[in-house]
């Protein structure tokens, strides 16, 4: 009997920092920010989802095991390397920004290009790496702030905490990415390709200024 409590204290332990961990690693996600946004307009265009969807979950999981594993602690060290991303950052979303305004501001086109593959697989994986990797605030939500709570709790309960925020990103990234298609009939309009496009234009700009601030 001793025993079988011990297993259910166990697994209640466990259950509790899966739980805690997917909760915290979708609140951090979910909001709008760089990745989701890029995941969304490429869904909607049906252009390269799976490719943009598995590079997102990749450096998602990846970071997350780093900053449970104790690289958390590291980064939080190395104020110069953080200063180093946070500008090269500014620079990318600034430009990326600028371009999305342009594409909203042209209008025409959206349509076909929404039919075709306009864009290589190459050009989309460095764009969406860069998203991922040019945003400081990537390394703090999920290296420094999952990381240090997952550390926390402790081996071996800190897995269980870390495999729940990883699924949570691999539910979200492929929701974002495939669940995008429902949209498209909203999206035969260009307005509504003018309206995100600037969505998304803001959105950018709105990251890179507060980097800067």
């Amino acid at each position: 009997m001793g025993f079988s409590m011990t297993g259910l204290t166990g697994l209640g332990v466990s259950g509790g920092a899966f739980a805690a961990g997917l909760g915290l690693g979708a609140s951090l996600i979910i909001a709008i920010g760089a990745q989701n946004a890029y995941v969304l307009r490429q869904g909607l265009r049906r252009e390269h989802v799976g490719l943009s969807v598995a590079i997102c979950i990749a450096v998602d999981v990846s970071l997350i095991a780093l900053g449970v594993g104790g690289m958390g602690a590291l980064l939080g060290a190395m104020p110069k390397l953080l200063a180093v991303i946070r500008w090269a950052g500014v620079v990318f979303l600034a430009l990326y920004g600028a371009r999305a305004f342009r594409a909203a501001w042209r209008g025409a086109g959206h349509l076909e290009a929404a039919e075709q593959v306009s864009q290589s697989a190459r050009t989309a994986a460095l764009t969406v790496l860069a998203l991922s990797l040019l945003n400081p605030h990537v390394y703090l939500d999920t290296v420094v702030l999952l990381g240090s709570i997952g550390a926390g709790y402790g081996q071996p309960t800190s897995r269980w905490f870390a495999l729940g925020a990883m699924t949570a990103s691999v539910v979200w990234f492929t929701v974002l990415g495939y669940g995008a298609r429902l949209l498209i009939p909203l999206f035969s309009r260009d307005m509504a390709w003018r309206v995100l496009d600037a969505v998304i234009g803001v959105v950018m700009w709105g990251i890179a200024l507060s980097l800067v601030l």
